[in-house]
């Protein structure tokens, strides 16, 4: 059985962009690098992942194209992510789900206040 981010030979631009992007912690760690979070306690901080989690996804993106990594201290040895050029053209997607979402939110907070 494959996993789920395993696609094959498929083409599809969808398939494939889901298999980079497509858990519930790869969009949300690619928010916090496009609002200025660059450092992992920083990015585990705001998403609410485990260290584990995070690290695997961040070596993924870096795989991936979509960040890359930097010493930003030598002793001890830490490093910063930032988007690269793959990375920053999926702001749009970032934009995009936002707005869809948004409604939906707005709609639940309402019906919350009003229980």
């Amino acid at each position: 059985m494959a996993k789920w981010n395993e696609i094959g030979d498929t083409l599809c631009p969808i398939a494939r962009a889901t298999a980079i992007v497509g858990d519930r912690w790869t969009v949300p760690i690619i928010r916090e690098l496009f609002v200025g979070s660059a450092r992992f306690d920083e990015i585990q901080a705001q998403t609410g992942s485990t260290a584990q989690m995070l690290a695997s996804r961040l070596k993924r993106l870096e795989s991936e194209g979509m960040i890359e990594r930097r010493a930003y201290s030598r002793r001890p040895l830490r490093h910063e992510y930032v988007l690269t050029r793959m990375g920053r053209e999926f702001y749009p997607v970032i934009f995009a789900l936002r707005a869809w979402a948004r409604p939906g939110a707005k709609a639940r907070m309402n019906r919350r206040r009003s229980e």
